[in-house]
C-alpha cells in the first residue's frame, strides 16, 4: 500500500485559499496522495500540547502553536536574525544568543514529537526550509526510519560562513539525517558538497551520495518554478492596474522589504539611469515592497533607509506631472500583480543573494510574446543560474544598474522578443508542479532504513519511546 506525504513547513494555509507557488504546489501534491501537512499556527499560545487541526481538505492540517517566547527566540531569533542573514551572506547582521539556540532546537524536538505520532510506516515526509534544519535528527532520535527528504528555499552558506555558527559541525550532522537534500541550484550543490568534504565524518560514495558516519544521504538541486499557464492567464486579464494614474513607461519591482534584495542600490541604480535618460522621457520605477519580520532591527534599518533614498529620488528629479519613483510599502493581490508584469517594461531584480527569486519567473511568464519587457537579473539570484538570457547585473555597481536600464528601455523588438522567448522555455521547464514531482521521484527512490545511533554522543540519553500520545483529533 502506498504511504502518505507528510509536508512540513513554517507557513500552512488556513483555508481553502491556497495561493503562491510553493502553497499551490504542496497543496496538490497533499491532495494527490492524501497526506498531512504541518505547520505552525498564526497564534501563539502558552499551551504547546495544542495541535489544532484545521480540516476542510482532502488532507489533513495540523498546526502547532509556539509560545510568546518561542515566537521571539526560535522565529525572530535564530531562525530570522542568526540563520537567514547566515544564508544570505550577511555574517555582519548575524546575533548569536544562547536563548535562541535553545528554543530552536526546543520547536524542532516538539515537532518531531507530532510526526512521530501521526506516522506510519510508509509514509514519506517532507521538510521545508532553514526553520526545521535539525527536524530530521530529532526524528531519528524517536526512532523514524521513514524517508524524509529536506529541501532549503534559500541559498546554501558557505563553508566560511558556517564558522559563524557556535557549534558549526551540528549543520552537516543534521542535514546528514535527511536521505535527500534539495537545494535551489547547483552552485548551491557545490556549496554543501565543498561543506562534507571539509567535514572528516563524510566519505563520498561512487554514486555521488554521502556517507556521513554510518547515514547515507544524497545531495540534488532542484530548481523552484511557478504555475506558469496560471499566472499568465491572469496576466492577460483586461483589467487597468493603475486606474488613471498610468505611466506611460515604467519599470517594476516587487519584493519583500529585506536586506538581500538590493534595494537601496536599485534606487540609486535608477536614479544614476535619470540623469543619463534621453531628453523629455519620464520613466517611472514602481517598486512594492511588503513589509516583513518588522521587528528585527535590521529590517527597520532597511525601511528607513529606502524611504529617505525614495524620498531623494522625487525631490531631485520629479515634475509637478511625473512621479519617477512610486515606493509602496504594503502588499498588492496576485492578480494584480500579474497585470503590472505584463505592461512593465523592464523588471529589476537586484538581489544581493536569492535562493531562486520567483519574481522573475513570474515576470517572464506574464509577458505579451508579440511585445514584451526586459527582465533585469542579478547575476547573484538563483535564477540567473538559467536564465541567461536576461540581462544581468552586479547589483553592488550602481553605474551598471543604470546601463542594464538603458539597455532595456532602448532594446530592439526582435531582441526583446528574442530573449523572452529563450527565458519562457526555462520558466516552463522548472514549473513547480514539475519540481514537486522531481523531488518527490528522487526521495521515493532512496533506501529508507539505517542505524542512526552514531549521530549521538555516548552521553545522549536514549529516545523516549513511550511519548505521551498529542491529541490531534
Amino acid at each position: 500500500m502506498a504511504g502518505r506525504l507528510i509536508v512540513v513547513s513554517n507557513r500552512i494555509p488556513t483555508d481553502d485559499n491556497v495561493s503562491g507557488g510553493l502553497m499551490v504546489a504542496l497543496h496538490d501534491a497533499l491532495g494527490y496522495s492524501g497526506g498531512i501537512w504541518i505547520g505552525a499556527h498564526s497564534e501563539t499560545s502558552e499551551n504547546t500540547d495544542d495541535i489544532v487541526d484545521l480540516g476542510g481538505t482532502a488532507y489533513r492540517k495540523l498546526a502547532f502553536r509556539l509560545t510568546d517566547e518561542e515566537l521571539q527566540n526560535y522565529y525572530l531569533g535564530y531562525a530570522n536574525s542568526v540563520l537567514w542573514p547566515l544564508c544570505h551572506r550577511r555574517g555582519d547582521l548575524v546575533e548569536m544568543n544562547s536563548d535562541y539556540q535553545a528554543a530552536y532546537r526546543r520547536v524542532n524536538a516538539r515537532v518531531a514529537r507530532i510526526l512521530s505520532q501521526v506516522i506510519q510506516p510508509d509514509d514519506i515526509v517532507w521538510v521545508h526550509d532553514y526553520h526545521f534544519l535539525p527536524l530530521g535528527a530529532e526524528m531519528r532520535r524517536l526512532g523514524v526510519t521513514n524517508r524524509v527528504g529536506f529541501f532549503l528555499h534559500v541559498p546554501f552558506p558557505s563553508l566560511g560562513d558556517l564558522s559563524v555558527l557556535s557549534q558549526p559541525q551540528e549543520f552537516a550532522a543534521d542535514l546528514a539525517s535527511y536521505n535527500l537534500i534539495g537545494l535551489q541550484t547547483r552552485a548551491d550543490v557545490a556549496r554543501c558538497l565543498e561543506m562534507y568534504r571539509a567535514d572528516p565524518r563524510a566519505e563520498f560514495m561512487n554514486d555521488g551520495s554521502i556517507k556521513f558516519l554510518d547515514r547515507i544521504t544524497s545531495v540534488r538541486s532542484f530548481p523552484i518554478g511557478i504555475d506558469t499557464k496560471g499566472f499568465a492567464l491572469e496576466a492577460q486579464q483586461n483589467e487597468q492596474p493603475f486606474g488613471k494614474q498610468a505611466p506611460e513607461t515604467f519599470l517594476i519591482g516587487v519584493d519583500r522589504l529585506d536586506y538581500s534584495k538590493g534595494l537601496p542600490n536599485r534606487f540609486k541604480g535608477f536614479a544614476a539611469y535619470l540623469q543619463r535618460r534621453p531628453d523629455g522621457s519620464q520613466p517611472c520605477l514602481v517598486q512594492i515592497a511588503p513589509p516583513t519580520r518588522e521587528k528585527v532591527r535590521a529590517y527597520q534599518d532597511i525601511t528607513r533607509e529606502l524611504e529617505e533614498i525614495a524620498g531623494h529620488v522625487n525631490g531631485s528629479f520629479a515634475e509637478l506631472d511625473w512621479t519617477p519613483l512610486r515606493y509602496i510599502h504594503r502588499s498588492v493581490p496576485r492578480a494584480r500583480l500579474a497585470r503590472l508584469y505584463r505592461k512593465a517594461r523592464a523588471c529589476l531584480v537586484t538581489s544581493l543573494a536569492d535562493g531562486m527569486n520567483l519574481v522573475a519567473k513570474e515576470y517572464v511568464a506574464a509577458q505579451d510574446p508579440e511585445d514584451p519587457g526586459v527582465l533585469i537579473l542579478s547575476r547573484f539570484a538563483g535564477a540567473a543560474e538559467d536564465m541567461t538570457q536576461a540581462v544581468l547585473i552586479n547589483p553592488y555597481d550602481i553605474e551598471d544598474i543604470a546601463r542594464a536600464i538603458d539597455v532595456a528601455l532602448a532594446m530592439p523588438l526582435a531582441e526583446r522578443k528574442a530573449r523572452n522567448a529563450a527565458l519562457l522555455q526555462v520558466v516552463e521547464a522548472t514549473d513547480v508542479s514539475v519540481w514537486s514531482q522531481n523531488f518527490l521521484r528522487v526521495l521515493k527512490a532512496c533506501p529508507a532504513d539505517f542505524d542512526f545511533a552514531p549521530f549521538f554522543p555516548e552521553d545522549t540519553p536514549a529516545p523516549a519511546r513511550d511519548i505521551a500520545k498529542l491529541d490531534v483529533a
